[in-house]
């Protein structure tokens, strides 16, 4: 398997990126080929989901959700009483 890493040039004009914004560039393809999770996304690139998703976002990349994500966060939210 081959992924390549889309990575904004505005990124690596004047310096190298950081092992974070590596790991985060990883993160979001592995993420946008449907290989992993959004949430396992965001602890690969050691961001809290929200920002993990505000960061996609910024580059026109849509969340994909699927049934069993919908029911984790049901059983999430019953957990805690929400639902």
């Amino acid at each position: 398997m081959q992924i390549t890493l889309e990575i904004p040039d505005e990124m690596l004009q004047g310096k190298g990126l950081n092992e974070g914004e590596w790991l985060q560039e990883i993160a979001i393809a592995l993420f946008q080929k449907e290989l992993i999770t959004l949430a396992r996304a965001s602890r690969i690139a050691r961001m809290h989901q929200m920002d993990f998703q505000k960061l996609i976002a910024s580059r026109g990349i849509c969340i994909h959700y699927d049934v069993e994500e919908f029911e984790q966060d049901i059983r999430h939210l019953e957990e805690r009483g929400w639902l």
